[in-house]
């Protein structure tokens, strides 16, 4: 382990510029905010194309699928590698305790637990609101209809107020579930978007920056992509959309100019023992929230419980491959980031 700890040395030792690294680091600082602000945005702006469209619930319902695929892939392909290969680095696994226990998968499954925590605790609030506030109007302030919804309108008479009333108690509660899930989602990638801002700020190897830039762009184009089609079904206000965009876009572009602000005040770098403790420990907590969400607030949540999903089997299907095609688009990234 020693031994390859030193080659690593070595290797970093001759692509070590910390010049030429700076420079590649503004440059991508404005490419990543810029490609991080078309992937989340394009989501949202397809709901608004569709809205009020023949096809809206089902168009949303597909990009929300892809979404997911590309959520939970980031999660297992992305965050939880990195957070590994971090406390399994020689500077790490060589010391007590992290060459004692698996703190990767132990600090994932604290991430799983938290965020069924906080999904338990909100689905308990939302319920009793819900017997609170039983006269609900289920308007809010967003602007979308909740996808699943409009389909068990059709049918049911104007006369019947009750059967009207337990239908909009239902949008509300749907409508306030999916606004947490996607709030929940974007915590836990600015983590991710945080840790890998900061890990290549700190970083001073010009050889590892110049393909990063290129692979992080498509890297903020798919995972906004995943989460402006969960923040565009949940029927947010605009200004809402609008904060939630910005703050995707700015929190790696942020990240990065932390890392160089604390390499400059500390000279750690990348390859620093508390450097990859803490991107570690963060990466997992991170995954383990992304793995929770993506496979029981939105694939589980949508297959299994949505009314329109078994509405049409051709949307099953179309459903299933927007997951695969979003999993597979994110997952070849990691061929480079």
């Amino acid at each position: 382990m020693a031994a390859g700890c030193l080659i690593d040395a070595t290797r970093s030792a001759t692509c070590r510029d910390t010049q030429a690294a700076t420079h590649l680091k503004l440059i991508s600082i404005l490419i990543i905010f810029f490609t991080s602000i078309i992937g989340i945005s394009s989501p949202v702006l397809l709901a608004r194309y569709f809205h009020g469209k023949a096809l809206y619930d089902k168009a949303t319902l597909i990009i929300k699928c892809f979404a997911a695929g590309v959520i939970l892939s980031t999660s297992l392909v992305h965050v939880l590698p990195d957070a590994y290969d971090a406390l399994s680095d020689c500077h790490v696994a060589s010391k007590h305790p992290w060459k004692d226990f698996p703190f990767a998968g132990f600090v994932t499954l604290i991430g799983v637990l938290l965020a069924l925590l906080v999904d338990l605790a909100a689905s308990a609030r939302l319920e009793q609101h819900g017997h609170g506030h039983g006269h609900g109007n289920g308007n809010g302030n967003g602007q979308y209809t909740v996808v699943g919804i409009q389909e068990e309108m059709v049918g049911k008479k104007e006369s019947d107020k009750s059967v009207k009333v337990e239908i909009m108690e239902e949008v509300d509660l749907v409508k306030v579930k999916q606004r947490l899930v996607s709030q929940v989602l974007e915590i836990g990638i600015i983590f991710h978007s945080v840790i890998i801002g900061v890990t290549m700020g700190m970083s001073q190897n010009k050889c590892t920056i110049r393909p990063l830039v290129t692979a992080l762009a498509f890297h903020q184009i798919f995972e906004g992509m995943g989460l402006g089609g969960c923040i565009a079904q949940a029927g947010f206000s605009l200004g809402t959309v609008a904060y939630m965009c910005f703050m995707f876009a700015v929190t790696t572009p942020m990240g990065i100019v932390l890392g160089m602000i604390i390499f400059s005040m500390t000279g750690y770098d990348d390859s620093n023992p508390n450097a990859l403790i803490m991107e570690g420990l963060l990466g997992s907590l991170s995954s383990g929230i992304l793995v929770y969400m993506g496979l029981v607030d939105l694939i589980a949540a949508d297959f299994f419980h949505n009314k329109l999903m078994s509405s049409a089997p051709w949307l099953k299907k179309a459903s299933y491959i927007a997951l695969a095609l979003g999993s597979t688009s994110m997952s070849i990234l990691a061929l480079w980031a």
